[in-house]
């Protein structure tokens, strides 16, 4: 008897169809036009993993993936599936799932800092030119240095401010520090800051381990990023976070070498997305750590409606691909069908490129690696129905889950310890304090005084000179936010 762990998609006329789990680290594609079952394909991956006892983390698009917290309910054309696969351990019945939310709506808040994010990112996230970016680079650099932490956005700003006002200080180890590029960053970060970032940047950071769970009868966790919200709000903010955890788990996950089963596996829904926009050396950093992290045991499933919005080199390291069905009715639409049907190994009997415009709601063309490692012929498959309920939780049930999370009260909350900030506002009292009491004594005026500034004394001073005239006072409420006064 074969004990590899199998994971079941489907099944056909042949029998039932299945990838070895040791392959599943290998990563993969969830692929199909609107309508045709990506998101239920993605439900009933999500349920097999978890019954491996191997954590997922997904993001839920529209809000129906939040049914893998329910027991699903009998339907005639469920029971028609199952019958049709012959599959004789069906039931209805729920995973392990915690809920997350970038904004605390709809599950625990998922935060990190600024920091943690990086400044390639942010410069992508800002979609920031070249010279904007170097700047970014060189606030981190500055930051660095001079022991101030980034946690969140106004940890930024402020750097940002102090940076303009001693540019002409820090240019020779810093480079030039264009006030126009300091305003457009400015900007690029209000834009941020008014499409709710700010929930994201800050403390506590999520734990990693919070992600990669099994319960106590070693179902794994399922865990639910709410983006319903987000992917319109800030589509942009969504791409960068799943690249910042994917970056994450490759950093800090230990080498698992071979294994019958993935530690850990993610889907990116709406994947076109990581990739829209993004500058070459972001999508070639995806590149290698896609490659390489499969190598943490990490297995990586995007989801989109069609395998070219996928760049070719991380599509070709795409163990396992599910496609559903597509559209032809334009020359464009012909062309992506034509690339679809020539990714899969072919299969004699199966005309692919035809077959997948015939598709119906459910069914797929299915190629994985086999124990080998080499892909399968192309399958004509039909999806295995989920076993837990399809279509979204009620808002009182979501409620009510996370009211039993166990993390509830963890990362509701927001700490904001001292940073970069804190340290400026603590300075510039500070250093204020100083200046009127040598002021009074010697009955000169301050800025007669002689001497060379440190860069640390020269960011003091500034900001004591913007809280003390009403112009800076404006600048900061507009910018940083009142240093004085209650944010």
């Amino acid at each position: 008897m074969d004990d590899t762990p199998k994971l079941l998609i489907g099944g056909n006329d042949s029998g039932l169809f299945s990838m070895d789990a040791s392959m599943a680290n290998r990563h993969g594609l969830i692929a199909g036009a609107t309508g045709t079952g990506k998101t239920v394909t993605l439900q009933t991956m999500a349920e097999s993993f978890s019954r491996l006892g191997v954590p997922v983390f997904l993001a839920d698009v529209k809000g129906d993936l939040s049914g893998l917290a329910a027991v699903g309910k009998p339907h005639p054309k469920i029971d028609a599936r199952v019958r049709l696969l012959g599959i004789t351990d069906f039931q209805c019945r729920s995973v392990p799932t915690v809920f997350w939310d970038l904004y605390g709506v709809k599950g625990h808040n998922i935060r990190t800092t600024i920091s943690d994010m990086g400044p390639l990112l942010l410069s992508s996230l800002l979609e920031l030119n070249d010279t904007q970016s170097g700047i970014l680079y060189s606030c981190f650099k500055i930051a660095d240095d001079q022991g101030l932490l980034l946690l969140d956005l106004k940890d930024l700003r402020a750097l940002l401010v102090w940076m303009s006002e001693n540019a002409s200080e820090l240019k020779g180890e810093y480079g030039n520090i264009s006030s126009a590029s300091i305003g457009a960053i400015q900007r690029s970060l209000l834009i941020l800051e008014e499409q709710g970032a700010e929930n994201f940047f800050n403390e506590p950071a999520v734990v990693l381990d919070d992600l990669i769970k099994v319960d106590f009868s070693g179902n794994g966790v399922v865990n639910v990023l709410d983006v319903s919200k987000l992917i319109h709000q800030s589509p942009k903010l969504y791409a960068c976070f799943l690249i910042w955890l994917l970056a994450e788990l490759f950093e800090n996950l230990p080498e698992v070498g071979d294994a019958d089963r993935p530690k850990f596996v993610l889907f990116f829904d709406e994947a076109h997305l990581l990739f829209d926009g993004s500058s070459n050396v972001l999508v070639n950093k995806i590149e290698q750590v896609v490659r390489l992290i499969r190598s943490k045991g990490v297995g990586v499933y995007f989801v989109s409606q069609s395998p070219m919005d996928i760049p070719d080199d991380i599509l070709g390291q795409l163990g396992m691909k599910i496609q559903h069905a597509l559209r032809a009715f334009t020359p464009k639409d012909k062309k992506v069908v034509k690339a679809a049907a020539a990714s899969f190994r072919q299969n004699p009997a199966i005309d692919a490129e035809s077959l997948i415009t015939e598709l119906g709601v459910g069914e797929a063309l299915v190629s994985v690696l086999d124990a080998e490692g080499k892909p399968t012929p192309v399958e004509h498959v039909y999806i295995k129905p989920p076993e837990s309920r399809i279509g979204p939780l009620t808002d009182q049930e979501r409620s009510d889950y996370l009211a039993r999370s166990p993390y509830k009260g963890r990362y509701d909350v927001v700490v904001d310890r001292e940073s970069a900030y804190e340290m400026l506002k603590h300075k510039a009292e500070k250093q204020a304090v100083a200046e009127r009491e040598s002021a009074s004594r010697k009955s000169v005026p301050v800025s007669k005084r002689s001497g060379r500034e440190s860069p640390v004394e020269a960011m003091v001073k500034s900001a004591a000179r913007s809280i003390g005239s009403q112009v800076g006072r404006q600048i900061i409420r507009g910018v940083l936010g009142s240093l004085f006064g209650k944010r």
